[in-house]
C-alpha cells in the first residue's frame, strides 16, 4: 500500500506540474511571438517593393530582414533552453518527489503498522490488550477505536462463555456427586437394609431429576441462540393456558391463587420455544413465592405487538439485582430446585424472535416480567386496511 500511495503522490504531483510548466512554455511562447515593434506585413510590403526605386527604402528593408532573422534565432534559442531547463527541473521533481510522497505515505500509514501489530498481539488470552492509538480524530483512529471496542465486548463474550461452560460442570457435577457418594456409602457398608437402598435409589432418582432439567435447559438455551427455529403462526394465549395448567398442581400444593386473563396473542415463531418461553416464565413464578401468595398471567395484543405478562408475589428484590436474573445459573436465593436458567432462557428466545423482555421488581415483593413479540404476518396484513 504504502508504494502504491507513493507511486499515486508522484504521478499527481508530476503531472500537476507538467501542466504548470507547459501553462508556463505557452505563455512564454505567445510573448517572444507578439513583438509591438515589428513592422505590420503590410508595412513590410510595402517597404520592400519601393526598394527597387528608393536607396533608403532598400536599407530599411534590409534592415528589417537582418532583425527578423536575428528574432527568430533568439526565439528558437530561448525556447529551446526553456524547454530543456523544465524537462530537467520536471525530472528533479519527479526524484525529489518520489522520497517526499514515500516518507509521508509512511507516516500516514504508520497508525495502520500500529493496528496490524496490536491485532497480531491480542489472541483468545490477551483480550485486555488494546490498541488505544493516539493523533487527530481521523479515519484511522476511528478504525482502532471501533476494534478496540470490538475486543471489548470480545473479552465479555469469553468471560461469560467461560463462567457459563464453570457454572454448566458445576451443576451437572452436583447430582452426579450425590449418586456417586449414595453408592459408595451403601456398597461400604456391610449390611445395608433394603430400606437403606430403596432410600439411596430416591436420592439417586432425585440427582439424576435434576441434571435431566438442567440438561433440557441447556439444550433449550442452545437451540434458541443457534437461530434455527421453525416459522409458524402460533397463540401466546395457547401457550399460556397450557403453561398454568401444567403448574395448577405445584400452585396448589403452595397454596397459590392463579389469576389469568389469555386473549389472542398470535406471533411468528417456534411453537415449542415459545411453550418453553411462558412455561418458564409461569413456572418461576410458581418456584419463587411465597405460601398463600398469588400469580396473574395475562396475553393479549398491546400497540400491534403480542404481550405476555406474569406477575407473582414473593421475596423483595432489589431493582439492581433485577439484570441479574437474565444471567445463566444465576440465583438470589438457595434453590436446590432451581438451574438457574429459566429467565436466561426466555432472553435467548424472545432475542430469536426478534421481541424484548422486561422485569420490574413490585414495592411488595416479587416480580413483573414482561415479553413483547412482533404480531404474526397473517394477522398484520388482516389488520392492514385493503
Amino acid at each position: 500500500m504504502r508504494i502504491r500511495l507513493t507511486l499515486v503522490y508522484a504521478v499527481v504531483l508530476v503531472g500537476t506540474c507538467a501542466v504548470l510548466l507547459a501553462l508556463n512554455y505557452a505563455l512564454l511562447y505567445r510573448s517572444l511571438y507578439t513583438n509591438i515593434h515589428d513592422p505590420s506585413p503590410a508595412e513590410l510590403a510595402a517597404t520592400c517593393d519601393q526598394a527597387r526605386f528608393d536607396p533608403e527604402a532598400d536599407g530599411k528593408c534590409a534592415s528589417f530582414g537582418r532583425v527578423s532573422i536575428e528574432t527568430d534565432r533568439l526565439r528558437a534559442s530561448t525556447l529551446v533552453d526553456t524547454a530543456g531547463t523544465s524537462a530537467i527541473a520536471l525530472a528533479g521533481i519527479a526524484v525529489v518527489g518520489l522520497g517526499v510522497c514515500w516518507i509521508v505515505a509512511g507516516r500516514m500509514l504508520r497508525p495502520l503498522c500500529t493496528l496490524t501489530v496490536a491485532t497480531r498481539r491480542i489472541s483468545q488470552d490477551r483480550l485486555h490488550e488494546r490498541i488505544a492509538l493516539t493523533g487527530p480524530h481521523d479515519e484511522i483512529k476511528e478504525l482502532a477505536d471501533t476494534f478496540d471496542e470490538m475486543v471489548t465486548r470480545l473479552e465479555a463474550s469469553f468471560a461469560s462463555q467461560r463462567r457459563f461452560v464453570a457454572d454448566a460442570a458445576h451443576e451437572l457435577r452436583t447430582p452426579l456427586t450425590i449418586v456417586r457418594t449414595g453408592a459408595d456409602v451403601q456398597l461400604a457398608k456391610r449390611h445395608s437394609t433394603p430400606e437403606q437402598w430403596e432410600a439411596m435409589a430416591r436420592r439417586a432418582l432425585t440427582a439424576t431429576d435434576r441434571a435431566g432439567r438442567t440438561l433440557d435447559a441447556l439444550l433449550a438455551l442452545a437451540r434458541s441462540d443457534s437461530g434455527a427455529l421453525a416459522a409458524e403462526t402460533y397463540d401466546l394465549a395457547v401457550a399460556a393456558g397450557a403453561a398454568v395448567s401444567d403448574a395448577d398442581a405445584d400452585a396448589e400444593q403452595a397454596g397459590l391463587t392463579i389469576t389469568t386473563d389469555l386473549r389472542s396473542a398470535p406471533v411468528q415463531g417456534d411453537p415449542a420455544l415459545l411453550d418453553r418461553l411462558v412455561s418458564n416464565l409461569v413456572d418461576n413464578a410458581v418456584r419463587h413465592n411465597r405460601p398463600g401468595g398469588w400469580i396473574e398471567v395475562f396475553s393479549g395484543e398491546n400497540d400491534g405487538a403480542a404481550v405476555v405478562t406474569v406477575r407473582n408475589t414473593g421475596n423483595p428484590i432489589a431493582p439492581a439485582d433485577v439484570q441479574r436474573l437474565f444471567e445463566p445459573f444465576q440465583k438470589l436465593a438457595k434453590d436446590r430446585g432451581s438451574t438457574g436458567l429459566g429467565l436466561a432462557i426466555v432472553q435467548s428466545i424472545v432475542r430469536a424472535h426478534g421481541g424484548t423482555v422486561a422485569a420490574a421488581p413490585r414495592a411488595t415483593g416479587g416480580l413483573a416480567v414482561t415479553v413483547t413479540l412482533p404480531v404474526s404476518a397473517e394477522r398484520s396484513t388482516a389488520g392492514s386496511p385493503g
